[in-house]
């Protein structure tokens, strides 16, 4: 799909060998449209949350409060 539709050439973003689109703050996806669709953002992620999120992962903590810099609510 990225060939067929000539990203690179047309826009510049390349994906890297992790399939993640560089420059970072590009941004694609699929948006379906529907009258009855709700949609919602995400708020801010506690300590509890983040601990919990790192447990599951089976990840260090610091690094998962490295991954979610951008919306924790509390200073790392």
């Amino acid at each position: 799909m990225w060939d067929a539709m000539k990203i690179k050439e047309n826009t510049g973003i390349e994906l890297t060998e992790s399939l993640a689109m560089s420059p970072a703050s590009s941004v694609s996806g699929l948006y379906f449209a529907n009258k009855h669709a709700h949609y919602f953002g995400c708020g801010e992620i506690c300590k509890d949350q983040v601990h919990d999120y790192a447990k599951r992962k089976q990840a260090d903590k610091k690094d998962v409060e490295k991954w979610l810099a951008p919306i924790l609510s509390y200073e790392a």
